[in-house]
């Protein structure tokens, strides 16, 4: 699996993930080289939505319907920050553009455009991430731990991260890759 790149793509977890923290999850990677990888994890909403938040961080927030989504459980990692997935219709002061149609900001600004109803039409919230250090993501989909997807279409990409709900996502990327989940086996068989 050597120069694997898999970022803009999906992970999602095979039957046989017994970490609790990835047990049934897809993932979009943000960022993949050869220092290692990280990811949000896109189907574990927490019990906070995008109003906890904002109070959280005592902004003043300007009524929308924005307030009331998810805030996501985005990985074990630095669980203190933010990390918000949008389309990419303008820059914040820490943003990076994963593909043409998917960014990652970092920093407050988007929050505060957030609160002040200016957030991207399209964004997910997410406290924390996963992330793999150099070799290690390639050595767990080395031992079937995880299936990629790469769904590089613009609508693909939005189904799954912002249209579908958190709990058919990881449905929805087995579906997309024509799998059925009842059907992996937890172990590679032997002949």
């Amino acid at each position: 699996m050597e120069n694997l790149n898999l970022t803009g793509q999906f992970l999602i977890a095979m039957p046989s993930m017994t970490d609790p923290r990835f047990s049934q999850t897809i993932s979009f990677i943000c960022t993949h080289n050869e220092d290692g990888a990280m990811g949000i994890v896109l189907n574990r909403p927490s019990k906070y939505n995008v109003e906890d938040l904002l109070n959280q961080i005592e902004l003043k927030i300007t009524p929308s319907s924005l307030l009331e989504d998810a805030i996501y459980e985005g990985g074990p990692m630095q669980t203190d920050r933010g990390f918000v997935l949008h389309m990419p219709q303008q820059e914040y002061n820490s943003t990076i553009q994963i593909n043409d149609n998917i960014a990652l900001t970092t920093s407050k600004d988007i929050l505060e455009a957030a609160a002040d109803n200016q957030a991207p039409k399209k964004m997910i919230i997410a406290l924390g991430y996963a992330g793999w250090s150099a070799g290690q993501l390639e050595e767990e989909m080395g031992q079937n731990a995880w299936l990629n997807l790469e769904a590089t279409e613009q609508q693909a990409l939005q189904k799954i991260i912002f249209d579908t709900p958190a709990n058919n996502r990881f449905k929805l990327g087995m579906d997309m890759m024509g799998l059925n989940s009842s059907n992996l086996l937890d172990v590679a068989g032997h002949a």
